[in-house]
Formats: structure tokens, C-alpha cells, sequence
């Protein structure tokens, strides 16, 4: 058993619990091999008792193991200690993109084409050594502090050890692909088909294919064509759209066939998002929409069996096909020569019956009491019309699990009493105002759902409003300075509740917009919101130092900035290849699209050295016998064997200016000729006369010389 201070395999501490899914559970711990911080996945005991479990979550996590890549949570060890089953990885600390896209509603299209960059990239170097993914989803996906984007989760793979893959596991419903839904074969085609979901829900905030199950969850898979996203937001560039739409093929041969198309097409939309450039092949019989046959009802109801109870944990850290295995281990699997048809447990058919037969009795007693108490209402409202004070009645709403509330009378309660009162029920409130000769300003004339209705909360319910006899009419401000805004407002006896918001369009401090618009009659002291633009969004500028140039490159388009100019320079503390200057600090606010230079590492510039001097003629002390005026030979030679000057002359001084030297030092030598001249001598013995010749002799002077650094000129 795990605990907290423990350590495992031993080098990693065990540090505080992080996580928790359905067959793992998640600690930081501490590398002290390497000292490092790491994320320790550790297989839950239930898990870890059977034997064929464990063989197969060893093989897959090993094959995890080989993968590293920069956008990948990479793997560091897999190992076993006393019965506890461990993965040690990355940890990477940030959020999931599925809080991303829930924190900004839905992404722009230029940054979740560039978070598709990434994660094609980590999905591509998983596809080379033949691992897929298959269930890639917003939920699997990290994005962590510093903007990097990494895919995690690749428990549920498996390497590849033939041309098709049968996979034993739905991934989650929203994102499997029709194929995976059938409970057929999955290969790389599978992890694009999810990942083009992943890009639809980024750039519309929602999924394209919503059920009350997960079987029909898959049939709309199966069946129903993908919604362009276009038709939610309108202003997504065509490029984009049609490399969703791609992606999202029935049909597998109709899709990318791999990341790398995929990623080309989506670093060109970023250049020209409106051009026309996505290829898609001519329509196959099987890519087109078919009906659902009986026996894929079979297997969808099979598999999804156990991705529903999967989709109730919002992030599992960790899946393995075994996990399936193990539900049915217990189940023959009967397959024809074409391994088409599956047979299942009888017994299995048999509770569901049960189970299902006792839960339309259940329905059916709901529907009954509501029904009751629905018409049991309607009759006080009948018989009182002050029954609304009683309280409204909230049923349960079977088809769609989410509660449903009686319209109150509103009429003749004064706004802000009407509001409070639909508010509390859950409802959204729109007010309009009217003139009336005979309701008094301020109290409610009609609505436009009449009491007694049953509404799904969340709904709106637009109110009628006396402005009395005339009312005010509500002068238009929107482009109006704030200051002559509420000038005008105010003089017209009205008040006025300031907001702040950024606009791309409107000048800071004019007025974006106005509620009520202008034009409508309202009672004397009615508050007028008017939103106030700050100007442009401000962004903060990243960290582009230590990136390479397409990292910055993805980095700036995410931020909602540009790569201005781009220059290569040396560098000393930054390696080869790698940005060593941004012309904006990190931190700093710039409005967006700004361009920001970089300059990009040449690494280390070369040291050279200079030699700026006079050689000068040897002196007595370095040779007594030199005569000036001789003639000499002058060599100047670097330590690295380098001849800079090779000459004879007789004069002196001799210049010497040399530059991008690469040794620090070199050796000067002087070579001259030392003649002596013949001599007569006479021989004392036999008075003969000798003459002794004249001889000449090369002598050498040497000079060490050190040279200067080229760089301080």
C-alpha cells in the first residue's frame, strides 16, 4: 500500500496525492537519482491481483516508455515493488484544454489550430513507433504554465504489431470515432478522426454529437453527418472547416491518412486561413451515412457498457485495454471466418430485461405523480388566483433529466418583484417597456408565457412593462464619450450603471453598447447599463527565449501575437538554433496581433585574435654578428601552423596587420647569413704560404608574440 514519505523502486519519494482514477491513482514524487519532481501512476490493488491485467499493463506501459517527445507527457520508468505496479513520468504542471475551452467558452481559430499543431505533433511521433492513442480527447490533452501543449494518457494503447489493430476498448464516447464505436478495428485513422472532434468542440465550445447514452451517443457517430462548425460560429475561416470536416470522415479512407498531412494543412490555414486548399477524396460507398445494422447495435451496447461508466470520471489518469479485458474475461467471444460477428453472455441479456422493465415502472410512477400534482395545481390556480404564492411546483423532466418549473403570475407585481421571483426559479428574465394609460409605471402588463406553464429552467420569460401614461424615451449614446453618456442620460431623467469591456472596433472610453436600447419608453429613474470600451484586449508577452523558431512561432499565434522579423546572431548563452532575443519582455502588455522579433542563436561565436605591430631588426643582444642592412628572411607563424608572413628584406621596421587569427599566439623567426672572410697564413715549418677560404653560416632569431582578441577592435 502506498504511503505518503514512502519510497519505491528505491529512488522515488512519494511526496502527496494528486489524482485519482478508475484504475490508478496519481502522487508527485521525487526523482532523488536525478532530482527531480515526477508524477507516479500507481495501479490500484484491485487491478493489480490479476495476473493477466498486470502482464498486459506491463507490455503497454513499456511501450509508452519508448516514446519522448516534447509534446508528449513523456514516460521516465515502469516497475513493480511489493505488489505495487508503477509508471513514473513527467509532470507537468497546468491545466487540461477541457478546463481551457470551459474557462474561455470556446477558443479562436488561430489558437486552436495552433494547440492542434502540437498535439498532432506528440499523436505523429506516437504513429512512427507504431503506438495508438485511441482516446484522444480535451480531457487527455495538458497545457501546461509556460503554453506548451502535451498529450497524455497513452495507457489504453497498444504497439502495433500488424497492419490492423482490434480494439478491445471504446474510448469516450463523444470523441470515438464510427469504427471504434462498431467495436471494429483502430489504427492512426482513429486517433484523427478524435483529435478533429477535439478541434470542433475547441472552436465551437461544445460536441458535435450529444444523447441521453452512450449507445446513442455512437449510433450518431455511426450515422448521422458531422455538423459544420461554421454553423455555430459563422466566422471560422473555410480552411478550417473543411480540415475538421476531413478529419471527421466516415469513411477512414476519406481522411488524413496521417499527422503529417494533417499538420500541413493546418500550418497553411494559419498563412491563409480563407484559402481553398483542403484535398478530400472522391466519396466512397462505405464513407457515406448507412443505416445501423442489428449487430452493430450488439457490439455498440457492449462496448459502451463500459465507456459510460468511464465518462462519469472527469479525467482518468490512466486506461489500459486490459481494463476492458478484464470485464469480460468471463464472456466467450465467438467470431465467423470474417471476424465480423460477436456473440455475448446471455445472462448478460437476461438482467438487463430486468433491469430495464424496473425502470419503466419507475417512469412510469414518476410521470404519474407529476401529473397529479401538475392539474392538482391547475385546479387551485383555478379556483384562487392567488395560488402562485404557494409556491411553484418543480417536477423532474424524464427525457431530458433536468428540472422543470411552473410560470408564477406576474402580472400587476412591480418589476423588481417579478424578477426576484423568476429568478429564484431558476429562469433567465428579458424586460421591455410599454406606455399605459392604465397601468402604473414600473408594474408588469403581460408576459410572454402565460402562468401555469411548465418551463425547463434556464429559460427566458420576457416581461411587458408599464412605462406609464408616456414614459421616458431612451436617448441613443452608443459612440458617445463616457462623459457625455451619462450627460444625456441623466438630463433625461434616467440612471445610468457603468460597465468596462475591450472592443477591437470602438475608441477607449466610448460607449460599445446600451440597455435599454434606445428608442424604448421606460419610467422616470429607470437604470440605463451602458458598456464602456477599454480599447483593445491587452496580451501578455511569453517566454520566447530558449524556443526554437517554430515553437515561438506556435507560441505567438496561441498569445494572439506575431513573429515579426527574424535574424540569426551568436550568442554565448543561449545554444544553436534556439531564440536568443525578443524585441518585448516577457510579462509586458502589447495590444494583439503585435509583431514581436526574435533573433535565433548561432551559438557561440568564434574567438579570433588580431596582430597589429613592427618587427623590428634583430638587436646585439639577440645577435652580436647581425650587420644592418643584411638581407634576412622574416616568418611569422601561428601556434595552429597558420604562415601569416613569409618575406625577405633587408630593411626595418617590417609592418605586420593580420586579423581573424585563430590562435591566441605565434612565433616570429629571422634568418640572416653571417659571411667570414678567407685569410694567408704561412706555414712556420716549411714557410709555405696557406690560404684559409672565407665560409658563411645561417643564423635564426625567434620571438614569441601574443596576439589580441579580434573582438576588442
Amino acid at each position: 500500500m502506498i504511503k505518503i514519505g514512502m519510497m519505491i523502486g528505491e529512488r522515488y519519494e512519494i511526496l502527496e496525492k494528486i489524482g485519482t482514477g478508475g484504475m490508478s491513482d496519481v502522487y508527485k514524487g521525487k526523482d532523488h537519482k536525478l532530482n527531480r519532481f515526477v508524477a507516479v501512476k500507481v495501479l490500484k490493488q484491485e487491478f493489480s491481483e490479476n495476473e493477466n491485467f498486470v502482464s498486459k499493463f506491463r507490455i503497454e506501459a513499456q511501450a509508452a516508455a519508448g516514446l519522448m517527445h516534447s509534446n508528449i507527457v513523456n514516460v521516465y520508468d515502469v516497475g513493480e515493488e511489493g505488489g505495487i505496479y508503477y509508471i513514473v513520468m513527467e509532470l507537468v504542471e497546468g491545466i487540461t484544454l477541457k478546463k481551457y475551452i470551459e474557462k474561455k467558452a470556446r477558443l479562436s481559430y488561430k489558437e486552436a489550430v495552433s494547440i492542434a499543431i502540437q498535439v498532432s505533433m506528440g499523436i505523429g511521433a506516437a504513429h512512427d513507433n507504431h503506438i495508438i492513442h485511441r482516446d484522444i480527447k480535451p480531457q487527455n490533452i495538458i497545457i501546461s504554465k509556460d503554453g506548451k501543449v502535451k498529450v497524455t494518457d497513452f495507457g489504453i494503447a497498444k504497439a502495433a504489431t500488424s497492419n490492423t489493430i482490434t480494439s478491445n476498448v471504446m474510448g469516450s464516447v463523444h470523441y470515438t470515432s464510427p469504427e471504434q464505436a462498431r467495436g471494429g478495428y483502430s489504427d492512426e485513422k482513429s486517433d484523427i478522426y478524435s483529435l478533429g472532434i477535439t478541434m470542433f468542440e475547441m472552436l465551437t465550445g461544445r460536441v458535435p454529437f450529444n444523447g441521453e447514452t452512450t449507445v446513442a451517443i455512437a449510433i450518431k457517430h455511426i450515422q448521422e453527418e458531422l455538423p459544420s462548425p461554421k454553423e455555430y460560429v459563422p466566422e471560422i475561416p473555410g480552411s478550417v472547416e473543411s480540415i475538421v470536416l476531413k478529419c471527421c470522415q466516415k469513411s477512414t479512407e476519406r481522411r488524413y491518412q496521417n499527422m503529417q498531412e494533417l499538420i500541413a494543412d493546418l500550418k497553411q490555414s494559419l498563412i491563409n486561413p480563407d484559402d481553398d486548399f483542403v484535398v478530400v477524396n472522391d466519396p466512397e460507398m462505405e464513407g457515406g451515412t448507412r443505416m445501423i445494422s442489428d449487430d452493430d447495435v450488439v457490439q455498440i451496447k457492449r462496448y459502451s457498457s463500459y465507456a459510460g461508466s468511464r465518462d462519469q470520471e472527469e479525467e482518468e489518469p490512466m486506461r489500459l485495454l486490459s481494463d476492458t479485458a478484464a470485464l469480460y474475461e468471463d464472456e466467450e467471444e465467438l467470431e465467423d471466418e470474417d471476424g465480423d460477428e460477436y456473440d455475448y453472455d446471455p445472462r448478460m441479456e437476461r438482467v438487463t430485461t430486468v433491469l430495464a422493465v424496473l425502470g419503466g415502472v419507475v417512469i412510469c410512477v414518476i410521470l404519474l405523480v407529476v401529473v397529479m400534482r401538475f392539474f392538482g395545481g391547475k385546479e387551485v390556480n383555478e379556483d384562487n388566483s392567488s395560488s402562485a404564492s404557494g409556491g411553484p411546483i418543480i417536477s423532474s423532466t424524464q427525457d431530458t433529466g433536468s428540472a422543470s418549473v411552473e410560470m408564477p403570475i406576474v402580472r400587476g407585481k412591480t418589476v423588481e418583484e417579478a424578477r426576484e421571483a423568476l429568478t429564484a426559479l431558476g429562469l433567465e428574465v428579458e424586460v421591455s417597456y410599454a406606455a399605459s394609460d392604465d397601468v402604473p409605471a414600473g408594474q408588469v402588463m403581460d408576459a410572454d408565457v402565460s402562468a401555469g406553464s411548465a418551463l425547463q429552467t434556464g429559460s427566458k420569460v420576457v416581461l411587458t412593462v408599464s412605462s406609464g401614461t408616456e414614459g421616458i424615451e431612451v436617448p441613443r449614446v452608443v459612440g458617445y464619450s463616457l462623459e457625455e453618456a451619462e450627460q444625456e442620460l441623466t438630463s433625461a431623467g434616467l440612471l445610468v450603471n457603468t460597465t468596462m469591456g475591450y472592443s477591437d472596433e470602438v475608441e477607449k472610453d466610448v460607449v460599445i453598447s446600451q440597455t435599454p436600447e434606445s428608442g424604448s419608453r421606460v419610467p422616470r429613474d429607470t437604470v440605463v447599463t451602458i458598456e464602456v470600451s477599454q480599447g483593445q484586449e491587452k496580451v501578455s508577452v511569453p517566454k520566447f527565449i530558449g524556443l526554437t523558431e517554430e515553437e515561438a512561432t506556435v507560441l505567438a499565434v496561441e498569445s494572439k501575437l506575431e513573429i515579426g522579423s527574424v535574424s540569426n546572431v551568436y550568442s554565448d548563452e543561449v545554444e544553436k538554433d534556439r531564440v536568443c532575443y525578443q524585441s518585448y519582455s516577457q510579462g509586458s502588455y502589447v495590444d494583439p496581433d503585435t509583431k514581436i522579433d526574435i533573433r535565433i542563436s548561432m551559438g557561440k561565436e568564434p574567438v579570433t585574435y588580431k596582430y597589429n605591430s613592427s618587427i623590428e631588426a634583430p638587436t646585439v643582444e639577440e645577435a652580436p654578428d647581425y650587420v644592418s642592412g643584411t638581407e634576412v628572411n622574416v616568418r611569422l607563424e601561428t601556434d595552429d601552423g597558420v604562415v601569416l608572413l613569409d618575406t625577405d628584406t633587408s630593411s626595418f621596421p617590417q609592418s605586420a596587420n593580420y586579423y581573424n587569427i585563430t590562435s591566441a599566439g605565434g612565433t616570429i623567426t629571422i634568418t640572416y647569413t653571417v659571411t667570414t672572410e678567407g685569410t694567408t697564413t704561412v706555414d712556420p715549418e716549411t714557410g709555405a704560404t696557406v690560404n684559409v677560404p672565407g665560409s658563411t653560416e645561417k643564423k635564426t632569431v625567434t620571438r614569441r608574440v601574443e596576439f589580441v582578441r579580434d573582438n576588442d577592435r
